[in-house]
């Protein structure tokens, strides 16, 4: 499995926004703005059930993510890779995790009662970085 160079890991670690790309049932790509988490060297997200990369990585786990430096916008790294592991379960944790690290906020404030978070975990399988 290739790895995340540490010249690297801040992009992701940082509150940079992840552009997550996803096959839609067409073949075309989908492409969505996400926040986005790092576990040693697996890319993780958070969405929710009924959304468009939901339902696409649930059909095809492939999927493409490029994330810029905000204080560097030609230093970015892109990661190609397949999901290893989708789970509901710390998916509101998560999701306020995120929420901290991205608005400062102790939880989410655009929660839904009606929606169920989901974790996708990312193994990359290509790992590409400029700058």
């Amino acid at each position: 499995m290739p790895t995340i160079p540490d010249s690297h890991r801040d992009i992701l670690t940082g509150n940079n926004f992840a552009h997550v790309a996803t096959l839609t049932r067409s073949g075309g790509p989908q492409v969505t703005p996400v926040w986005i988490d790092l576990d040693g060297d697996t890319v993780v997200f958070n969405t929710a059930e009924g959304r468009a990369k939901q339902r696409n990585l649930d059909r095809d786990g492939r999927v493409a993510i490029s994330v810029h430096d905000q204080a560097n916008p030609y230093r970015y790294i892109q990661i190609r890779g397949v999901v290893e592991e989708k789970t509901h379960a710390g998916a509101d944790a998560h999701i306020d995790r995120l929420a901290k690290k991205y608005m400062g906020l102790d939880s989410y404030p655009y929660r839904s009662e009606t929606e169920r978070r989901v974790i996708y975990r990312i193994r990359p399988e290509h790992v590409q970085v400029m700058g």
